[in-house]
């Protein structure tokens, strides 16, 4: 049986006495793209910002390649090849999006192969008419491609994206579909998302988080026609004419 890249073992993390994560077991196979869902409160940014490394199990461990990172620090776990994008855009606004690229490719690389690294960033993410622009004066959804630039910049074996489309028009979120797809093609991703149409557009796996724990795994489409994950996680949506969205914090 072939070992997975990231892997949880009866992963707990409690907030005041109540189970946030509730003994998750999780695996995750080289080059997978995974989509981990759940209604408000289900434990969705908790389970991530314990990957990530932001916060700390009460129990359980977090395997990745076999090698414990329970706890590591997020710098730490960046250098182990695990790229790690949150909600909130980490780039330097006054600078130009090449200049932001550059930094983060320059970790590594002589100054010739971080500038080769640099250009093709910016063809991929179809940042190349912005290469002179500010950060600080680029769209939503332009900041928050140069962030991913950023995460990709020192070639990680898996990327972690929490609402990656978050605060995006239309448009915004079906580029960042095709982006997560192609960058797919060579490495492992974790999305972390609500937006429903979103994970229609990218997921092939999809993992239900409910009250802390795992309440169902499968592929898209029988969790699409799940009806226990339509109680649990539109039925409130659905029935307030939202189209099957809704937001998490938890």
């Amino acid at each position: 049986m072939t070992a997975s890249l990231l892997e949880t073992r009866d992963l707990i993390k409690t907030f005041g006495g109540v189970a946030a994560i509730d003994r998750v077991n999780f695996a995750l196979a080289e080059g997978e793209l995974r989509c981990l869902i759940g209604p408000n409160g289900a434990g969705k940014s908790t389970f991530f910002k314990i990957l990530s490394g932001q916060l700390r199990p009460l129990s359980g461990r977090v395997l990745y390649r076999g090698r414990d990172i329970t706890g590591a620090e997020p710098h730490a776990i960046a250098r182990m090849g695990i790229g790690i994008k949150t909600q909130v855009p980490s780039v330097f606004e006054g600078l130009e999006v090449r200049e932001n690229l550059r930094l983060a490719a320059r970790r590594g690389r002589n100054k010739a192969a971080a500038a080769s690294r640099v250009e093709a960033l910016m063809e991929r993410l179809g940042l190349q008419d912005l290469a002179r622009r500010p950060v600080g004066h680029l769209a939503h959804g332009q900041r928050q491609w140069v962030e991913l630039g950023l995460v990709l910049a020192n070639d990680p074996d898996l990327v972690l994206l929490d609402e990656p489309t978050a605060g995006m028009t239309q448009d915004e979120v079906a580029r960042t579909a095709e982006l997560i797809l192609e960058i797919n093609r060579e490495r492992a991703i974790i999305v972390v998302e609500h937006d429903m149409q979103f994970i229609r557009m990218i997921a092939d796996r999809v993992t239900v988080l409910h009250r802390g724990a795992i309440f169902v795994e499968d592929t898209k489409d029988r969790i699409m026609a799940d009806p226990r994950v339509r109680d649990i996680y539109l039925g409130k949506a659905a029935g307030a004419g939202s189209g099957g969205e809704a937001s998490d914090h938890a």
